[in-house]
């Protein structure tokens, strides 16, 4: 099995897999343009929080490329449009920014177009060598909390798919099957759009680890039943008291997860954690399109003119969360001192 590259640099270019297409095809699209890097970020050709950021970091040095000018007002200028519109692909995944913050200190520095180019196009690819180096350890220090025939539910992508590395929950999963830890997962459907069924599943049979998928709804009655040990899910955005925004139905499974005592882990880098909010009472949750739940890849499973609420995350709590996995170490309490002690 060769591993998954959903985010590629190309010399010039960036190929993304297209993650719609999945897992019907793997079609990878070849973008030369940063504003069809914005439409495959806004249509979640691809998606998963540090696989945004990483795409958003390539998304800038494309744009950076396309200016010409030799003059750095106007050149800075016109990057500051391109910027703009990649800021404005989704709203509430912290890498993006984060990835693009880290663009803009590196075209500060520079002195002239010609070298804030290649410092930008060096800045992009050292995102996305330090986001696989970061999923691989934060996958290390998350393996040690799965036991020996632990059976572990996980929501939605967190995969390489979500990374363009080893992965966040889905990581710290695969190393504990690494290591030899005979466990067995438990993946939701994670409607409205089947990440967990279409991409999640994908990954999980090529990588030959065991699993079983689900509905949604099913989580509650499998739990008390006792047949599942422990959950661990990845996060779109982190306030710095702990407060997870998580795809959409991530914080019934939290509350379902205390209600039975089952451990509830977060998986995401420190790059998600957003140390400017307090709470997640100040994260921006993205609506998305109605037409993804009225229908699926073109087929309309709902009456015309219905009305549909479609938020594409939801915040949990951080009481209800056990630990929180990152590359910098696992904290189980007092997460606002300690997240800011590791950062």
């Amino acid at each position: 099995m060769t591993d998954l590259k959903p985010v590629e640099w190309r010399s010039d270019r960036l190929i993304i897999l297209d993650q719609t297409r999945l897992p019907g095809e793997e079609v990878y699209l070849e973008i030369t343009d940063y504003r069809e890097a914005v439409e495959a970020i806004q249509r979640l050709a691809v998606r998963g929080a540090p696989a945004i950021g990483v795409a958003a970091a390539y998304a800038v040095a494309l744009g950076a490329l396309s200016i010409k000018t030799t003059v750095k007002a106007e050149f800075v200028v016109k990057l500051q449009k391109v910027i703009q519109a990649i800021s404005q692909s989704r709203p509430t995944a912290r890498n993006l920014f984060w990835a693009i913050e880290c663009m803009e200190e590196i075209a500060a520095l520079g002195k002239d177009p010609g070298s804030i180019k290649t410092a930008l196009v060096e800045q992009a690819v050292k995102i996305h060598h330090d986001q696989v180096q970061s999923d691989k350890q934060l996958s290390l220090l998350g393996a040690a909390l799965l036991n020996e025939g632990n059976t572990v539910l996980t929501h939605c992508n967190t995969g390489a798919l979500a990374t363009a590395g080893y992965g966040t929950a889905l990581g710290v999963i695969k190393q504990a099957f690494a290591e030899g830890k005979k466990i067995r997962v438990i993946a939701t459907e994670t409607r409205p759009l089947l990440q967990g069924a279409r991409l999640t599943a994908f990954e999980l049979k090529r990588m030959g680890i065991p699993f079983t998928l689900i509905t949604d709804s099913m989580a509650g009655s499998l739990m008390r039943r006792g047949l599942i040990d422990v959950v661990m899910v990845g996060a779109d955005r982190i306030a710095r008291n702990g407060d997870t925004a998580n795809k959409i139905g991530t914080y019934s499974l939290a509350a379902l997860a205390k209600e039975h005592a089952l451990p509830f882990y977060v998986a995401a880098p420190m790059s998600t954690i957003d140390f400017s909010l307090a709470s997640g009472e100040g994260i921006v949750i993205e609506e998305r399109s109605p037409d993804e739940v009225t229908g699926f890849q073109g087929l309309r499973v709902a009456p015309e003119g219905v009305q549909v609420y479609n938020p594409a995350f939801d915040v949990t709590p951080y009481q209800y969360i056990t630990a929180i996995v990152t590359e910098k170490g696992v904290i189980r309490s007092q997460f606002e001192k300690e997240l800011l002690k590791l950062a």
